[in-house]
Order: structure tokens, then C-alpha cells, then sequence
């Protein structure tokens, strides 16, 4: 495998490992916000894990929150599946008509949208998973240009989660979580939370 590949497929994997309680807040945050701003039933992000080939639930807001963090499925499957592969973002009316949605994986976690929103999380050209956002409000969609404003969130929180996973390779001959995953950590939350500020000015505008 080329360098590139190869650099590409660790920043992958690396972004799939368990989150620590820092870049936890942030990814639940990702989700939390993007819910709200869509008027949504839930939110979620799904982070590639290139060593097994499976997207995992990391964050989620909303529907099967309790439960799904954690939740693994195959990352070649689903709309889900498809944003990974092709690196961009889409807007499903239509689920039900849908020959990319996988409707047995959405039985499983116990929710099954009709329309949904997902945008790739890329940072310095790796796919590193998925937000994805289930039956948004007509209300909100018709008033913003929502793929627009899915996508640079997305990115917004890729940048984020790409600043922890730096920190985190700084840190890496330590055993325990050091000041460089706690510092690393923060500053993708304050990302996070002045983007949100961004998001509500928007909004507000727009209404």
C-alpha cells in the first residue's frame, strides 16, 4: 500500500479507537447540536474502523441513544456505508424507495427513518466516519441549505477530531492520558462550541 493509503487508513483507525471522556463531550456534542439545528429525531456519528471494515456508533442524540454507542456494522452497507465510500454528502427523501438503504440494519437499532441527511467527517483526505442526521424538520430544511450546512459542520467536527487525534499520536508513549490528549481534547470542543455560536446567528437570521 502506498504511504499515502497507508497514512490515510491509520488516521482511520486511530479515529475509530475508544474515545476518552474529553473527545467523548466533544463527538456528543457534534451530535447534540446537529440534532437541534435540524430538528431532528436523532443524530449520530459513526467513525470508520479500517482494521475491521465496520462503521461504529461513537455519539448519539436522541433515538437510541441509550443503547447504540458502541454498536458496530459493516461500513461497505447502508447510505451510511455509501458516504464513506464516496466521500460525499447526500440527502435521502425517500427511505422507503431507497435501493442504498439498508432497512435491516435501521430495524436493528430499533428506529426506522423516512428521510435522513449524512455527510462524510474528512480531514486531510481520510474518510473518518459519518454524521448522519434522521428525519430533520420540513420546517428547518426549507428554510436553510441544509446539505450546505450538514457538510461544513461535518467538516467542522473533523477538524476537531483530527486536533485530538494529533494530540493523542503526541501523547502515545504514555500510558495514561497526558496534558497534550487533555489540551488536544479542549480545543476540539471549543471548535465545537464556536461553530454552534455560528450555527444560531445563521438561524436566527434566516427566520
Amino acid at each position: 500500500m502506498p504511504q499515502d493509503d497507508n497514512q490515510r487508513a491509520e488516521a482511520a483507525t486511530s479515529a475509530a479507537r475508544p474515545a476518552d471522556d474529553r473527545s467523548g463531550r466533544l463527538l456528543q456534542s457534534v451530535v447534540d447540536v446537529a440534532r437541534a439545528i435540524f430538528g431532528a429525531a436523532a443524530s449520530s456519528i459513526f467513525l470508520l474502523d479500517e482494521a475491521s471494515g465496520e462503521l461504529v456508533f461513537e455519539a448519539v442524540s436522541g433515538e437510541g441513544e441509550e443503547f447504540l454507542v458502541g454498536t458496530r456494522f459493516p461500513a461497505d452497507r447502508g447510505i451510511a456505508g455509501w458516504v464513506v465510500t464516496s466521500g460525499e454528502a447526500v440527502v435521502a427523501d425517500d427511505l422507503a424507495g431507497s435501493r442504498t438503504f439498508a432497512r435491516d440494519l435501521a430495524e436493528s437499532t430499533r428506529y426506522v427513518p423516512d428521510s435522513l441527511m449524512a455527510a462524510p467527517l474528512v480531514e486531510d483526505g481520510a474518510v473518518l466516519g459519518v454524521l448522519e442526521v434522521l428525519d430533520p424538520s420540513p420546517r428547518v430544511r426549507s428554510s436553510l441549505s441544509e446539505l450546505d450546512l450538514l457538510s461544513l459542520f461535518a467538516g467542522q467536527a473533523a477538524t476537531a477530531l483530527g486536533v485530538v487525534r494529533d494530540r493523542r499520536r503526541e501523547a502515545a508513549p504514555r500510558e495514561e492520558p497526558g496534558p497534550l490528549d487533555a489540551q488536544g481534547a479542549e480545543i476540539g470542543v471549543q471548535l465545537v462550541e464556536a461553530f454552534k455560536e455560528f450555527l444560531r446567528e445563521r438561524t436566527n437570521t434566516l427566520n
